[in-house]
């Protein structure tokens, strides 16, 4: 567990939950999982000594499930978001790089690695609570971006440079979740060339696709993610419409701060949209991929059977001369002639390359 106290000129990390909230500012109390699990009643201690309202037992259950989707709620005295984010698996764009020229095994293996896991959201007044996943960067990069930030380190990256400090919980919380929408972009590219080698796959003239069990979860996972992405977009737009039913402020810079986190919501909101508008983009070039397959593939067969009816058409006539000339008959023509095999050879030879010469004319037998 990380307590930080953030006002908008400083970043202190605390080496404890403070027994007062600050006069100026607030608190962010970030934390695992399972650290939240053995440290809340603690917590909940804590809120009730400083007169904020603890959290609600369902609330405190939806914080500690791994398995919730995204969704808002609210209370007269703190908002609840939980939102999934959409992150790559650790070392799964390597694994697929290295063997891209390899077996679909690859591409199966990291498709499986896409992490969906939720981070939970109690924003008060003064004080941010944020339940992530173990490991979770978003709350290390938050960290480092805020203290790079106050400090103005020389060298340091340009987006963590000169950021300008979030004002309240809401606008911390905010900014989070625009971070985990943006970090979809890895995924993307993992997404899309994975999506690409199997539509290469299945388009190849000279191979035979037969890895289907590959393709439809593929397609499950880009359905899966879909689903994430309609969650996340109720949740956020959940919170703008709580956003709006806010009393009003009086100050004037209140109100600018107030005013700012709508804009910043509806960013969130449009950034949601480009994900799942380029979410089902991709499950509509799987699905035309598929389409595709299929046609290329009724094509060859209609060009084989196309060959395969010339080859029969030239053929017929031929094997037609050759039952004449077997029937058991004493007397027939050319039967008896010295040279009635060579003419009947000659014959058919012409009439083969002549029919085979008029199926080419028609292209028949050409691709």
């Amino acid at each position: 567990m990380r307590v930080y106290h953030i006002t908008t000129e400083s970043f202190d990390e605390l080496s404890d939950i403070p027994s007062s909230l600050p006069q100026s500012g607030y608190i962010w109390i970030a934390c695992s999982r399972r650290q939240y699990e053995l440290n809340s009643s603690a917590l909940q201690a804590h809120l009730q000594r400083w007169n904020v309202g603890a959290l609600v037992d369902l609330h405190v259950a939806d914080l500690l499930s791994n398995q919730l989707p995204s969704h808002f709620d609210y209370t007269s005295w703190y908002d609840l978001m939980v939102f999934r984010r959409l992150t790559a698996g650790v070392g799964s764009d390597q694994l697929f790089v290295d063997d891209a020229h390899g077996t679909l095994s690859t591409a199966q293996k990291a498709l499986h690695a896409i992490d969906t896991s939720p981070v939970g959201f109690a924003v008060f007044d003064q004080v941010l609570i944020s339940v992530h996943p173990a490991e979770c960067q978003v709350r290390e990069y938050f960290a480092k971006r805020l203290t790079q930030a106050v400090k103005n380190v020389p060298g340091t990256p340009e987006q963590l440079r000169g950021g300008r400090m979030p004002t309240s919980p809401a606008d911390l919380m905010l900014r989070m979740v625009n971070y985990m929408v943006d970090s979809y972009l890895d995924l993307r590219r993992l997404l899309t060339r994975q999506l690409g080698y199997l539509q290469s796959e299945l388009l190849r003239s000279n191979a035979h696709f037969s890895n289907w069990q590959l393709l439809l979860e593929s397609r499950n996972t880009l359905h899966m993610l879909e689903d994430v992405c309609e969650d996340q977009r109720a949740a956020v737009q959940e919170w703008i419409d709580a956003l709006g039913e806010w009393p009003a402020e009086n100050d004037p810079q209140a109100a600018r701060d107030r005013e700012l986190l709508r804009l910043r919501s509806r960013d969130v909101l449009e950034h949601i949209e480009r994900v799942l508008s380029h979410v089902r983009r991709l499950e509509s070039t799987a699905e035309a991929a598929v389409q595709m397959h299929f046609s290329a593939l009724g094509h060859r067969t209609n060009q084989v059977m196309r060959t395969l009816t010339v080859l029969t058409a030239v053929f017929m006539p031929l094997t037609l001369i050759t039952g004449i000339f077997g029937m058991n008959f004493e007397h027939m023509p050319l039967l008896k002639h010295d040279a009635g095999f060579w003419l009947i050879l000659i014959f058919m030879g012409t009439l083969g390359g002549g029919l085979a010469g008029w199926f080419w004319r028609k292209r028949y037998l050409r691709t």
